[in-house]
């Protein structure tokens, strides 16, 4: 990689860190191809860039941008996830599949600028995703209409049953 390269991939990956909801770093050691294309295809499914990047073009790239914080945890093996709008569909999946592959290890994060530890990821993981969270609002918004509705339509509904009851009251 000559040096052109380089500064083309420090420019790209310094302006998707400034522009990430979340950035999310692991160290892949041990993992197999199989494994890796996994977690690749679940990241990609979820919207969220997976790369491995040398940790000198990390450190670089990161510096004067809310994830500068992750300099610190550039050694070894590094692969970094970007998350777009939902932080907290890449922490579930990198999450998960930290516990399941024990060689796969999450480093740290960082959520609008805010450093993460590899405890506050898995508490991020176990929040509940953005869809979710919208149903439960939209949910809890709908309860007051759909309770109005059925309380006018009980009304009818017991003048029906009271004029049945009377009219089997007068056949009989």
């Amino acid at each position: 990689m000559n040096r052109t390269e380089k500064e083309q991939i420090i420019q790209e990956l310094s302006e998707r860190l400034k522009n990430v909801q979340a950035a999310f770093l692991a160290d892949y050691r041990g993992i197999n191809v199989e494994q890796a294309t996994q977690l690749r295809r679940e990241l990609t499914q979820a919207g969220v860039e997976y790369r491995v990047v040398k940790n000198n073009l990390l450190k670089l790239a990161a510096k004067d941008t809310p994830a500068e914080g992750l300099q610190d945890f550039c050694t070894g093996p590094t692969a970094i996830a970007l998350a777009g709008d939902d932080p907290v569909a890449p922490a579930k999946i990198l999450h998960k599949f930290a516990k399941d592959i024990e060689a796969f290890e999450l480093k740290a994060g960082v959520l609008s600028g805010k450093m993460l530890s590899v405890a506050e990821i898995g508490a991020l993981a176990a929040l509940p995703s953005r869809e979710e969270l919208l149903a439960k609002v939209l949910n809890t918004m709908n309860a007051p209409v759909s309770n109005f509705v059925g309380t006018m339509a009980a009304i009818p509904r017991s003048l029906v049953q009271v004029l049945n009851a009377i009219g089997q009251n007068k056949a009989a």
